[in-house]
């Protein structure tokens, strides 16, 4: 199946929402080896003036990649995941990610472009919290390689 270039413009509505645990900030500082004491210490991400524990700047991408995952299983888009690279990906904040928060994310469609017999497909996660207070955008690209690639 090949990718509908159709799906430029696309958007799909904010998911099931995500809640920040301290756990899941200080597993990802580890993960990424992220070594700030704001990641771990609430005292420590206190003292900057945040309610609670600090996300190391690109903890975004799991909320987005919940996003994408809409893209991936709509059936119309005709995205192969076996056949799926992640070429970029970019994060601008808005406000740090913190503990506590409960956050959705809108995934639009901003590019499809064809390439060979794959295309590359740019998506942008609109990231905020319940309450609609933006948190972050990220854009991630994507290669769909053909099936004869």
């Amino acid at each position: 199946m090949t990718i509908d270039p159709d799906l430029q413009g696309r958007s799909y509505p904010a998911g099931e929402t995500y809640s920040v645990g301290r756990e899941a900030i200080r597993d990802f500082a580890r993960a990424v080896k992220a070594t700030h004491p704001a990641h771990y210490d609430v005292e420590a991400a206190a003292a900057l003036g945040h309610r609670d524990l600090v996300a190391p700047p690109t903890f975004a991408i799991i909320v987005a990649q919940r996003a994408d995952a809409q893209l991936i299983a709509d059936p119309s888009a005709g995205i192969d995941f076996t056949r799926v690279v992640h070429a970029d990906q970019r994060f601008v904040h808005h406000r740090p990610i913190l503990a506590g928060d409960q956050l959705v994310a809108e995934l639009h469609v901003d590019q499809v472009r064809a390439m060979g017999g794959g295309a590359m497909i740019t998506t942008r996660a609109e990231i905020s919290t319940v309450d609609g207070e933006p948190t972050a955008t990220t854009t991630s690209s994507l290669l769909v390689r053909g099936e004869d690639q």
